[in-house]
């Protein structure tokens, strides 16, 4: 059996969520990801994992369809006692999910209901059942992730945002109701950084770029370790006593 931390991470394939699971590795932390249709992508972020002397494997999960979940929680189970002699984690880190961009006059019902379920309704309903099922572990902790823009407004993210101030609402209730278990919940709201996400706007488009850097107090755009050293962090021992928190980590942005 192993002694390590276990930490989850949804969406840990690619963007934001791949640089998570590596830096919750270099902590020291075993690693299971999800990932929704690239295996190959999954499986070099293991690779990495392992490479940092950590162990890790990837599932498939779809975080929009709910009823999937009770499979997914069944085939987690019986993965975490296979490979590390436990059917528990210690740390769930709800990351997976993507951007629909459209100004509030122009947002259509499929956008908002894909974004819902994606970012709140997911989210709430997978971590309710790890920790009814006990998945989770007493003691341990939950790490949501918003957006600056839930703080600051940008045309075309009404719908997106709407979703993460959800979630930071609901990061308070959390840690408000399983404070008797001893389990934190914190969330972390990135500014604008360089991943692949809305077709890599951020990192690919020079002018949006400069723009956006132009905003934060610290002069630039973030990097995805920006983001995983911060998640990875609040899945240690060192945030102990940092509970019911929103964290924003965008060097300055729109200040």
């Amino acid at each position: 059996m192993s002694n390590n931390k276990i930490a989850l991470v949804t969406g840990g394939s690619r963007g934001l969520g791949r640089d998570m699971a590596i830096s919750l590795s270099k902590k020291g932390l075993d690693v299971i990801i999800t990932y929704q249709s690239n295996k190959e992508a999954a499986d070099e972020v293991i690779g990495q994992i392992e490479q940092n002397g950590q162990k890790g494997f990837a599932i498939h999960l779809d975080v929009m369809d709910l009823k999937s979940f009770d499979t997914f929680s069944s085939l987690l189970k019986s993965s975490l006692s296979k490979s590390f002699g436990t059917e528990k984690i210690d740390y769930l880190v709800n990351n997976g999910g993507f951007i629909h961009y459209a100004n509030y006059t122009d947002a259509t019902p499929e956008q908002f209901e894909e974004l819902l379920n994606v970012h709140f309704k997911g989210p709430f309903f997978l971590t309710q059942k790890l920790l009814n099922e006990l998945i989770l572990r007493d003691n341990g902790g939950i790490v949501n992730i918003s957006t600056g823009l839930a703080r600051f407004t940008t045309p075309g993210f009404a719908t997106y945002a709407a979703m993460k101030g959800a979630m930071e609402t609901l990061t308070k209730y959390q840690a408000q109701e399983l404070g008797k278990r001893g389990i934190r919940s914190n969330i972390v709201a990135p500014g604008p950084i360089e991943t692949d996400i809305m077709g890599g706007a951020v990192r690919d488009n020079s002018d949006m770029n400069t723009h956006l850097a132009s905003q934060a107090a610290l002069g630039r755009v973030g990097l995805p370790d920006d983001i995983g050293s911060v998640v990875a962090f609040l899945c240690t021992d060192d945030s102990k006593w940092i509970n019911a928190q929103r964290i924003e980590v965008s060097g300055g942005s729109n200040l």
